[in-house]
């Protein structure tokens, strides 16, 4: 037996180095060689400065209030707890299939008792030692093309956690601008319903007088029955989207949070530099999470050919042995029952397996590649809006501008008499609806610069680091 033992782990040494998968080669990329319209995203975006990957998000937001909601979700948050329980068990799962590739140790001790064949008095016998029971000789490489799949999909789970930490890192963010949108919208309709108050209760007071036909009177009541309505949407709204937030942070919003920072305060870089789109397999997590899938398959493929070579299993034991107990520590023993299996039918099992196998590698393929169209389409899309949201948003405030302008002379004219309050009416509401347009442009502008740091593959550092 122990003469044994150093083919045996020569033997062992050899097959832990054979592997029948077909060499990993990278899939093209199924898109452009760059971005379209780059060049004018970046003259919108400004000189280049840090790539978003190598950003930490206390960096990208500058306000407290935001930055201290994020630290709490990414304590907090169930799907990202999820996402990191998930690594511990695909860890579990590596490490056990890890061990396969190893033999297994048992200490043993056996007593067996048995009546003599003459039917007189009985017969014992006594074991100690250590065993080896069905330990795989893996030869063909079939072990270690599994474990090769167990530590890929390992690998996909860590990179599976750092894309829900971008995405909820980016979730609560866009959550927070868009409740910061809302308490704007809310104060100029607050606000505008009060001004109508106000001016209906003069206009009353002139219908009292009979100066004011009932006609426009009635008109007056429409307004400020529209500015309530509008109070009460934006109230509800407001609400829906803080609750969206809490959800997001994973517990209630404390009361002791810093003071937050005006929606045109954000201060976000607008200068990320987009790069290449060959540079997404190395910045998108969710991009090697499914080249680590792709590896995973394509290993699968090397233990459903090594199923169709032999498969040696050893079986031993070396200890000790005796018909007497007191004794069993005089008498030496060992075992050693090597045993080999080698398929002659199984009715095309295995060669379904492997199709199975390689049918699972092209469709590994094929959502790899999906995932880089995805990621290029979701950067050009972020792209389309840095290059355009700046247009929009001062065509926007210009529009404004000009209707508050429109408001006031509006308002003039009609008390002077040169004009209706038909005019007026149709003033006021142009001037609200641009108010609330507005500040939906600024929101949505600085949401599109948290995906696009969101699709740059920032935001998943730890916050260590």
């Amino acid at each position: 037996m122990l003469r044994t033992i150093p083919w045996c782990a020569a033997l062992a040494l050899l097959a832990g180095c054979a592997s029948m998968a077909p060499p990993y080669e990278r899939p093209a990329a199924p898109v452009a060689a760059s971005f379209p319209d780059a060049d004018a995203a970046a003259a919108a975006g400004g000189a280049a400065s840090t790539p978003a990957a190598d950003l930490d998000w206390q960096q990208f937001f500058v306000d407290p209030r935001l930055k201290k909601l994020i630290e709490l979700a990414l304590q907090n948050n169930r799907d990202l707890r999820v996402a990191v329980l998930n690594i511990e068990r695909v860890r579990a799962q590596y490490q056990v299939q890890r061990a396969e590739q190893f033999p297994t140790l048992f200490l043993g001790a056996t007593a067996l008792y048995q009546p003599n064949a003459d039917g007189q008095g009985n017969r014992s016998y006594y074991t100690a030692g250590l065993n080896v029971t069905g330990y795989e000789l893996d030869l063909f490489g079939r072990v270690r093309s599994l474990t090769d799949a167990a530590l890929q999909q390992y690998f996909a789970s860590e990179e599976a956690r750092k894309a829900a930490q971008i995405s909820l890192v980016a979730a609560v963010a866009n959550a927070y601008l868009t409740l910061l949108a809302d308490d704007a919208q809310l104060d100029i309709a607050q606000r505008t319903l009060q001004t109508r108050e106000q001016g209906f209760a003069l206009l009353k007071l002139r219908f009292d007088n009979g100066a004011l036909s009932e006609y426009d009177l009635a008109q007056a009541v429409t307004l400020v029955e529209g500015a309530k309505a509008a109070v009460a949407l934006l109230q509800r709204q407001r609400m829906q989207d803080e609750n969206a937030l809490t959800l997001l942070v994973g517990q209630p919003l404390p009361p002791d949070l810093p003071p937050p920072l005006a929606l045109e305060q954000q201060g976000l870089l607008a200068e990320l530099p987009a790069g290449l789109p060959s540079e997404l397999l190395e910045r998108r997590p969710d991009v090697r999470q499914a080249e680590a899938q792709l590896k995973a398959a394509n290993a699968n493929i090397g233990a459903a050919k090594a199923a169709f070579f032999p498969r040696i299993t050893l079986t031993g034991s070396v200890g000790l042995a005796s018909d007497d107990l007191g004794g069993l520590f005089e008498n030496r023993s060992w075992q050693f029952a090597p045993r080999i299996t080698l398929p002659i039918f199984d009715a095309g099992a295995n060669q379904a397996n492997l199709e199975l196998s390689e049918a699972s590698r092209d469709i590994a393929v094929a959502q790899y590649q999906r995932s880089i169209q995805v990621a290029f389409r979701e950067v050009a899309d972020a792209l389309a809006g840095r290059a355009t949201y700046g247009d929009q948003l001062r065509a926007q405030q210009a529009q404004t501008q000009a209707e508050a302008t429109r408001n006031q002379l509006a308002e003039l004219r009609f008390r002077s008499g040169l004009s209706s309050f038909l005019d007026v009416l149709d003033a006021q509401r142009a001037l609200f609806q641009t108010q609330q347009a507005t500040i939906v442009v600024q929101a949505a502008q600085q949401q599109n610069l948290v995906t696009l740091y969101k699709v740059l593959g920032g935001g998943w550092k730890d916050m260590a680091k």
